[in-house]
């Protein structure tokens, strides 16, 4: 009994090795796993222009990515919790304004800086998007 308690833990280990493996196959480490400068790869992926006259818009959609990632997270922790029912009818009305205010400014804020809510969703390559597709 005491050896399968001890194959578990180092079995899981294994299994985690395994997982990091694949994730760092999936990412190009070293430039000889880029593709060569003149030819493209299937899906290049957005990146946040580094150029002095866009550099405070740039912050500004990278800082509102963030914003929106953590938005969203808590907006399915809400839903979470209405379906758990741990809410009172007055809290859930509370988080709902809440979160729907929180919405509306976040699409006056990228309205504001000419974003949108699409630009926030910043493309990670072989991982995909960053926010999931919007409905």
């Amino acid at each position: 009994m005491a050896a399968e308690e001890a194959g578990g833990p180092v079995r899981r280990r294994e299994e985690v090795a395994e997982a990091v493996a694949r994730a760092f196959r999936l990412l190009p480490a070293a430039p000889r796993d880029l593709p060569p400068p003149g030819e493209r790869s299937r899906s290049p992926a957005r990146r946040i222009s580094t150029d002095p006259d866009t550099v405070e818009r740039d912050l500004l959609r990278l800082v509102l990515t963030l914003v929106e990632l953590l938005r969203q997270l808590m907006e399915r922790q809400a839903l979470h919790r209405v379906d758990q029912g741990d809410l009172t009818d007055e809290q859930e009305e509370r988080l709902g304004a809440t979160l729907m205010i929180l919405h509306s400014r976040m699409t006056d804020l990228c309205a504001q800086y000419g974003l949108t809510m699409e630009d926030l969703n910043l493309d990670l390559g072989p991982l995909g998007t960053l926010l999931p597709p919007s409905e």
